[in-house]
């Protein structure tokens, strides 16, 4: 699979982070942005209207926005004592894709199976390597271990080309940058923008009892920026936004990483655990 950059993307790329830089009145290099960019949280944004229910889940009705997982869809057994738990298992992630919403008739959603492994490969290590500082990364179900079921139920590429149309045209991101709110997706988005669905599952290792689910879609957003940070950091969650455009999956992997440091955080928040 190729996740980097196209050529046509990199003859762009200069011109693009400058002119954010210059808009934030930054007087940093534009150079210093590539070793600044982080995974902005803001890059991709929940779509409520885009949740799947593919059958993965126990019970999709008690499922409600959790303030706490950035209004992710949630429940959580009221009896659980998440205390009782310090090792975790990532079972091996599945995927179950459902025809794409308001597709014409013969139209067949592909997508690569190399593509499809790389990512849930990313998505295993991702959610590893958050859990990690805090809870034993273990391979058996046992007593003390929370195992974590997780399908990916929606993922659609971004169309770098069509990426690449609209920022080559004179003034064609003032139009794209409002296009999101006037189709009904979030803020910042375009219609070519990749998606990516999932449904998670938190089980008691000891007897498989259901403890806990969890859904979410993800839309990137090209034009995105916290507005409630700080001027460098609103920068860099545009400048992150804006680069993850001219890729075909790397809003799938910013929303995979967003997920895993969601739900480590909020291990740690109901462990009572401090992670240094």
């Amino acid at each position: 699979m190729n996740l980097k950059t196209t050529t046509s993307a990199r003859a762009v790329r200069g011109l693009g982070i400058c002119l954010i830089a210059g808009a934030t009145l930054l007087s940093a290099a534009c150079q210093t942005y590539d070793a600044a960019l982080g995974s902005g949280t803001s890059v991709t944004a929940t779509d409520s209207a885009r949740l799947t229910r593919s059958g993965f889940l126990s019970d999709y009705a008690r499922l409600r926005p959790m303030s706490a997982l950035d209004g992710i869809e949630c429940w959580r057994d009221p009896r659980l004592d998440p205390k009782q738990f310090d090792k975790v298992l990532v079972s091996r992630i599945v995927v179950s894709l459902a025809p794409p919403k308001g597709q014409k008739e013969g139209e067949v959603k592909i997508i690569d199976p190399s593509d499809l492994k790389t990512l849930t490969d990313y998505f295993h290590a991702s959610l590893v390597k958050a859990l990690k500082p805090q809870m034993q990364v273990v391979d058996k179900a046992g007593p003390g271990v929370v195992v974590i079921r997780v399908a990916l139920t929606d993922l659609v590429p971004t169309t770098v080309t069509d990426s690449l149309a609209g920022t080559l045209i004179p003034y064609g991101f003032v139009a794209e940058a409002g296009s999101g709110v006037a189709t009904g997706r979030p803020a910042g988005s375009t219609p070519y923008l990749g998606e990516t669905g999932m449904e998670m599952q938190f089980r008691d290792g000891a007897n498989g009892q259901v403890i806990a689910e969890c859904r979410d879609t993800e839309i990137g957003r090209k034009y995105a920026a916290d507005v409630n940070s700080s001027a460098v950091g609103a920068a860099q969650t545009w400048a992150n936004g804006y680069m993850s455009s001219f890729q075909a999956w790397q809003y799938a992997k910013e929303a995979f990483d967003k997920w895993s440091l969601l739900v480590a955080r909020r291990f740690a928040e109901l462990r009572g655990v401090v992670i240094q």
